[in-house]
């Protein structure tokens, strides 16, 4: 019995020194004890130098990452050494470096124990200066935008084309400083990209809804193949100004405004226009025929038209109560998109045709149509309008038509709207009012022969074409100097007749108050 105690003794007495032989040895060696981790890295037989070497080179690996804010298409970019990332627990390594080697043999004993039994783990811990985040966030408002519309063209093939627009940004600071900070809360090395907050302003035209705008919703041409080549250019400079134009939802349009000023630096020449009931050249006539084509396509549209008045006279390229003059600062065709959506307005004008197409998103119903009827309620004979002008810088001899007769005419334009074919109702657009004018011709008065002179003005101040070519054709018979002496003497020009007197133009919504008659209106 004696014996088994005393070997008992012994054999503890062995245990306790070889575990004092160990714990010696660590303590020499000075390095970290088995089962030990920093993070990820098993930092076990590592010295306390070298530990400390392996968590710097972990802090340098994540200060030198970048974080990339992205607003948009734009984005700015900061390392978190930028953003002032510190290494926060610098005692790590002096805590991880006396575990199981420092204190009583027991807790010395007892802690590399555990550590067979169960690693222990440890992790950097970082500090980050919130001002250095914030101040990085706001730098982002630089990116700040305002929406950008989209566009649209007609291409080459004959179609709309379209070109999307952007949405306008505005920076929400509070909120992308949260998700910076969230983004950061791993400390994990690597670049990251995170996605600004931002307030989304959309742009009334998108790509979208520019891509829906291929729909007709009213053509019209007209010809223009006879016209001089000044009347030519000035309808096509015309219908370049308006080409292109995007009339947003309750915009208004004026043509005057598109077109104007009517000189050669806008691009315009010398052609016929209507003044004071006669043709005579101005720069930019033939703009009115740019206006009157555009009118019949804004009625097919059934935009709303503000302002629109007929010419003085009859114009031959549509029909009566069709047209729609301009005349700066007098007359004008205004209309007002009244859509939901954008419309296009598209204008052609070559080789004599002239044409304008308003492209838009179609609401109206497939079953229903409408056409536009001109009705004449009066007209006058133009042949017997005649005007006789003396021409005192022209010899006898000299007779020439300069203006042909115009028509007077009053005139209704109703519109016709049918569903399955089936008129449903007529409305009336407008009415119009045109002045009849004479066929101009103008005789050569100047000669030596007084009783010639006095014939032909005799002739001319009673209107009379048939005795004025009489007298051009035969002459005047020689007078006794009894009936020389009874002759009245023709000293001036007599007094023309003036014109009959015209009826009262019908009352027109939309038409403004008649020009005054020296007004020049561009035919």
């Amino acid at each position: 019995m004696r014996k088994n105690i005393i070997t008992g003794v012994l054999a503890a007495l062995t245990l306790t020194a070889g575990c004092v032989l160990a714990v010696s040895a660590t303590e020499q060696e000075n390095v970290i004890s088995d089962g030990v981790f920093i993070g990820d890295m098993d930092v076990s037989g590592m010295t306390a130098d070298e530990a400390k070497a392996y968590v710097e080179g972990e802090v340098q690996k994540l200060g030198n990452s970048v974080i990339t804010l992205q607003m948009g298409d734009d984005q700015i970019s900061k390392t978190w050494s930028e953003l002032g990332l510190k290494w926060k627990n610098t005692d790590l390594i002096e805590e991880v470096s006396q575990l199981g080697t420092t204190g009583n043999i027991v807790r010395r004993y007892k802690e590399q124990k555990d550590l067979q039994n169960q690693s222990s783990h440890y992790e950097i811990e970082y500090s980050v200066d919130e001002e250095a985040q914030k101040a990085f966030v706001d730098s982002c408002g630089q990116f700040n935008s305002e929406p950008v519309e989209g566009s649209c063209y007609m291409g080459d093939d004959g179609m709309l084309h379209v070109e999307g627009g952007t949405d306008g940004l505005t920076l929400d600071a509070d909120a992308t400083l949260a998700s910076l900070q969230e983004g950061m809360q791993s400390f994990t090395a690597g670049d990251t990209v995170i996605e600004a907050s931002v307030d989304r302003e959309s742009p009334v035209l998108t790509a979208e809804m520019l891509e829906q705008m291929n729909n007709v919703l009213g053509s019209a041409t007209t010809d223009y193949s006879a016209s001089s080549w000044g009347r030519a250019k000035n309808v096509e400079t015309g219908t370049s100004k308006i080409n292109g134009t995007l009339l947003m939802p309750g915009e208004s349009f004026s043509v005057t405004e598109a077109v104007v000023p009517f000189n050669a630096e806008n691009g315009y020449e010398l052609a016929p226009s209507y003044e004071a009931g006669q043709v005579v050249d101005s720069y930019g006539g033939g703009i009115c025929q740019v206006s009157t084509t555009l009118y019949n396509a804004v009625l097919k549209a059934e935009l709303q038209v503000e302002a629109r008045s007929n010419h003085t006279m009859l114009v031959s390229y549509v029909d009566p109560s069709k047209d729609a003059a301009i005349a700066e600062g007098v007359m004008d065709f205004v209309f007002t998109n009244t859509l939901e959506n954008p419309v296009y307005i598209a204008g052609s004008a070559y080789y004599g045709t002239l044409n304008f197409t308003i492209f838009g998103v179609e609401t109206r119903p497939s079953n229903r149509s409408i056409e536009f009827v001109s009705e004449t309620l009066s007209q006058t004979d133009p042949s017997t309008n005649i005007k006789l002008v003396a021409k005192t810088d022209q010899n006898v001899g000299y007779f020439a038509q300069v203006q042909s007769p115009h028509q007077g005419l009053s005139a209704v334009l109703w519109k016709n709207i049918y569903y399955d074919g089936v008129l449903s109702d007529t409305i009336q657009v407008n009415s119009s009012y045109y002045q009849a004018s004479p066929a101009i011709y103008e005789v050569g008065v100047v000669t030596d022969n007084q009783a010639l002179s006095s014939a032909l003005y005799t002739a001319i101040g009673q209107n009379s074409l048939s005795q004025v070519q009489t007298i051009l054709a035969n002459g005047v018979q020689q007078q006794t100097e009894t009936q020389a002496t009874e002759a009245p003497v023709q000293t001036e020009a007599p007094v023309q007749t003036e014109a009959p007197v015209q009826p009262e133009v019908p009352v027109q919504p939309e038409v403004p108050v008649d020009p005054p008659e020296d007004v020049t209106v561009i035919q």
